[in-house]
């Protein structure tokens, strides 16, 4: 048997209908960038998140980017962020001219850290971007006790959560604003790039659909330099049908992920941490083992597909080198670096392809 990492294929076939539907009602419009089916979108997605205001973007990256900016920071600010996560959490902060400073992740949910956060507060610090990793929630109330007494601005990265809650809310609204990212892996996956930001913040919204369009609210009348970070009508159109999928399919998440907790239990390994606070959406499933080259060249022979997420820590990246917080600075993130594995997870995994996982895992493990 092979079991692919992710099979969009699998989701494509059970929408195509719609989904060609919704595209093609786009070209008889021809409102290819922004348009109805964008705004739509955004008005479902704010809607399910509990969020006043979507406003979406072009990518993941660029709503990071857009609502940093909205938020004030720039050159010489610092923004803090967690070493265990994606590029693209940093980069954001690097594109407005400030600093990341990194932080290291929780043993207790691979997250940022909270205990850690104040120690790292200057005059300088901007905001704190958590990210919900893999799909579970970070510890967002001390978070917001620790930026609350600071002044500091919150701003969530939800690329990895859509639809996740913390504590029976939403997440992407505990803080000034929420980005997400549609990459076509993510839980709601877009054909090709998307991402948006969420917020209550009446004034935050205005100023990111000025910076997504040129810092213009006004055809032709530029306030301030933006970028081209709008959507296009496509992605819209798509995301506008997967939205009424999102909840069964992170459902199915959910249930594959306690199959794989049964199945794997007596295994010598380490499974996702489990909160009972959160709901976890799982667009990973991330286990812990020893020998992982090995483990992961025995799944691969046993055609069982599997990743790093992620390898390298931010704060050891070549991008980052500069900052110069080196090797064995954030120990958890680089423990984590070593031995973290990511096993197959999407909705339409069956359990008898999650059997068969467990099956070549314990082989390999033995």
């Amino acid at each position: 048997m092979n079991v692919p990492f992710v099979d969009l294929k699998a989701q494509y076939k059970q929408i195509k209908d719609e989904v060609t539907a919704a595209l093609t009602k786009v070209m008889e419009n021809t409102a290819f960038v922004l348009g109805d089916a964008v705004k739509s979108f955004e008005a479902a997605f704010a809607t399910h998140h509990g969020a006043k205001h979507c406003v979406a973007v072009s990518s993941g990256t660029a709503a990071l980017h857009a609502a940093l900016l909205a938020l004030g920071v720039g050159p010489d600010d610092e923004v803090i962020v967690p070493a265990n996560t994606f590029i693209a959490t940093a980069e954001a902060v690097s594109h407005c001219g400030a600093r990341p400073v990194f932080v290291d992740a929780s043993e207790t949910d691979y997250c940022i850290d909270p205990e850690k956060i104040e120690p790292t507060i200057t005059a300088r610090t901007k905001a704190i971007v958590p990210v919900h990793l893999y799909g579970q929630p970070a510890e967002m109330e001390p978070i917001l006790a620790v930026a609350d007494s600071h002044g500091v601005a919150v701003l969530e990265d939800c690329a990895q959560a859509h639809d996740a809650a913390y504590k029976g809310t939403k997440v992407g609204t505990f803080g000034r604003a929420g980005a997400f990212s549609f990459y076509p892996g993510k839980n709601l996956g877009a054909y090709g790039e998307g991402g948006a930001v969420v917020t209550n913040d009446d004034d935050l919204a205005e100023r990111v659909r000025m910076l997504r369009d040129h810092g213009s609210a006004k055809k032709y009348y530029h306030d301030f330099v933006g970028y081209n970070y709008r959507m296009s009508g496509f992605q819209g159109a798509v995301l506008g049908v997967k939205m009424n999928y999102l909840v069964q399919w992170t459902d199915q998440r959910r249930s594959a992920a306690a199959t794989y907790r049964q199945v794997l239990a007596d295994l010598p390994l380490v499974l996702p941490p489990d909160k009972d606070h959160v709901r976890h959406v799982y667009h990973l499933f991330v286990v812990r083992v020893e020998h992982r080259d090995a483990v992961m060249a025995a799944l691969k022979d046993k055609g069982v597909a599997s990743g790093i997420h992620y390898p390298i820590p931010l704060h050891l990246t070549g991008a980052y080198s500069a900052l110069g917080c080196g090797e064995g600075a954030l120990p958890v993130s680089e423990r984590l670096g070593g031995n973290i594995v990511s096993l197959p997870m999407y909705p339409e995994l069956s359990d008898e392809m999650i059997e068969y996982v467990a099956s070549s895992l314990k082989e390999a493990l033995v």
